[in-house]
């Protein structure tokens, strides 16, 4: 038997409250979405794992979300890469990155209507998950904009991704 793991989708704000960060458990017979949580915190670096914690959207509302694809030393690729999914009413939903293939679906204007507020009070959204993880600051906490001021061309994502 498998014990303290769930479905990353099945994360309730209460596991979050209990245990702001949790990692990807990578077991033979339970999924690739499956996580557990970390005891110890701060971590030292975020490879493979998420922070549940709140976020401001640009109206002033906070909301849960799921921080993730975080390098704790380098803020550019943080910029990049970041991964958010944001909570209501039970169910998650994860943003996609200007450079995600599925975008259109899951960029800004999805996220608004799945809020239900206009794009104009999401974003900016702040974020900080400096208590919970060791690092440059700059990489920990930050704004994620509804437009990246620098995109970069998929070659030069690629080449990022790839040290």
């Amino acid at each position: 038997m498998i014990y303290d793991v769930k479905p990353i989708e099945s994360l309730t704000i209460a596991d979050l409250k209990a245990a702001p960060v949790w990692q990807y458990a990578n077991r033979d017979g339970v999924g690739e979405t499956v996580v557990r949580p970390i005891s110890r915190v701060p971590v030292k670096n975020m490879t493979g794992k998420l922070v549940g914690t709140q976020v401001r959207l640009a109206n002033g509302t906070q909301a849960w979300a799921l921080v993730g694809n975080v390098d704790s030393r380098k803020p550019r690729l943080t910029k990049h890469f970041l991964t958010l999914s944001i909570e209501r009413d039970g169910r998650w939903f994860s943003l996609a990155r200007y450079h995600d293939f599925d975008y259109s679906d899951r960029g800004p204007n999805a996220l608004s209507r799945f809020l239900g507020v206009t794009v104009e009070e999401i974003f900016p959204i702040d974020f900080d998950i400096q208590q919970y993880v060791e690092g440059d600051p700059a990489a920990l906490k930050g704004q994620i904009q509804v437009e990246p001021d620098e995109k970069l061309s998929r070659a030069e994502i690629i080449a990022m991704a790839v040290p």
